[in-house]
């Protein structure tokens, strides 16, 4: 329930997807097709964040192979897991348990067995999603964007 304020909008905090997943209120994607100057800065700023995040759940899989199965957890849950396992992996990490790059390569391989959700039905842009994405494009183009 969470909201934050750029410019004048109202906004939920945001997932980061790829082109893939459709636009939503909640799920911020990077602009396709013909791209301004504008449109390629939010773009690359939005593939910055999200390669840090792609970067970090690529060692959570690959320390914590449970991830990449189909779970039987209750959706409440399931974050209560997520959180668990990002604690102890910050704790292997803290005690120089070595993360061998292997196990990231052998995760990503056993999660390409797993087939994503058909998400045409819900392809359809809302106009909420819109507004939220070219407030946080005209927030990356200011000063404080920069940062």
């Amino acid at each position: 329930d969470r909201k934050i304020t750029v410019g004048d909008v109202e906004m939920p905090i945001v997932i980061l997807g790829d082109p893939a997943y459709p636009l939503m209120p909640w799920l911020m994607k990077p602009y396709t097709g013909a791209l301004d100057t504008e449109k390629e800065l939010f773009n690359y700023r939005l593939s910055k964040c999200r390669m840090v995040v792609e970067c970090a759940f690529g060692h959570l899989k690959g320390r914590w192979r449970s991830l990449l199965t189909r779970s039987d957890l209750s959706q409440t849950n399931i974050p209560i897991v997520i959180a668990a396992c990002c604690v102890l992996h910050k704790v292997c990490e803290s005690k120089g348990e070595t993360f061998m790059a292997g196990w990231e390569v052998e995760a990503n391989n056993l999660a390409a067995d797993y087939a994503q959700p058909d998400t045409r039905a819900i392809r359809r842009s809302q106009r909420d999603a819109l507004r939220i994405r070219e407030a946080l494009k005209a927030s990356f183009q200011s000063e404080q964007g920069n940062q």
